[in-house]
């Protein structure tokens, strides 16, 4: 937890009930519960921060984490949470407890990869994942909850791009926002870069007909872990400056950049033969 940054986040477990093709924190097994000394922490945290937690899959020790939120939060009403999770274990009964005022300073960052099932189970190695997906996003609209929805462009889903925009303004127009994500050359995809990453430069058109028809349809749509001059003018002011602090590098040619700091850059440890071309704005 530290004092300076806006990008402190709790990695409360490495179990995951899903095994993403491209996951950049691959689970284990193994859980040690240390969710006193997290609790311990976050009423520690500088005023107004927001704490990220993640995994693995938090919800997997959902009584353990909800008492965490309502144990900080009921002491400390300046702090928000940004939760990631797949969203595959939110029930019924859980709706009266997530209606409660302290949830709305919490925001779940839960990922859907395509409108395909098949293409969407697939990709996190689950059978019925996007169905199972479909009945927590019931729940979580019952609840009022804040859901930010997560895509990383891959291979294997970025030409479906434009028919999940569809998807998600039709099916799940209660989100705040939809984050369209570069992939990460980490865990699991480090292994399976060529074969998973999609160069946005060299084929932009199923991310731009995305990005039209959210905006048509009015969604508030996000891209992160893409630099801002990689984006055509008309799509830049999408590009968010979005990579955590630690993670973040810029290539040499960015350092006279008027627009450097509201740019995501690359990640640390993106593949220096394979760095996207940048010219500075």
């Amino acid at each position: 937890m530290r004092a300076g940054s806006d990008h402190n986040t709790l990695l409360v477990t490495e179990r995951c009930d899903q095994l993403c093709i491209m996951c950049s924190q691959p689970p284990k097994k193994t859980h040690d519960d240390r969710f006193a000394a997290f609790t311990d922490a976050c009423l520690l945290a500088p005023e107004r921060s927001v704490i990220g937690i993640s995994g693995g899959e938090p919800t997997l020790f959902k009584a353990e984490l909800l008492e965490l939120l309502e144990t900080v939060l009921g002491k400390r009403p300046d702090l928000a949470f940004h939760i990631l999770s797949n969203g595959q274990h939110f029930e019924q009964d859980d709706v009266e407890r997530l209606r409660q005022p302290c949830y709305q300073r919490v925001q779940w960052g839960i990922p859907v990869y395509s409108a395909d099932h098949i293409s969407h189970d697939q990709i996190v190695a689950k059978e019925g994942a996007l169905a199972r997906l479909e009945k927590s996003f019931c729940h979580l609209l019952a609840a009022g909850a804040r859901i930010e929805l997560r895509t990383v462009m891959l291979s294997d889903n970025y030409h479906d791009l434009p028919r999940l925009a569809r998807y998600v303004a039709t099916r799940l127009p209660f989100i705040e926002h939809w984050s369209l994500m570069q992939l990460e050359n980490a865990g699991f995809a480090k292994n399976r870069w060529d074969a998973l990453y999609v160069d946005h430069q060299q084929d932009f058109a199923p991310l731009g007909q995305a990005l039209d028809h959210a905006i048509l349809l009015g969604l508030d749509v996000r891209l992160f872990n893409i630099p801002r001059c990689s984006v055509p003018q008309e799509y830049r002011r999408h590009a968010m400056a979005s990579i955590s602090d630690w993670k973040r590098r810029y290539a040499p040619a960015c350092a006279p950049c008027h627009e450097r700091d509201q740019c995501g850059g690359f990640f640390e440890w993106h593949p220096k033969d394979a760095d996207l071309k940048v010219v500075p704005l």
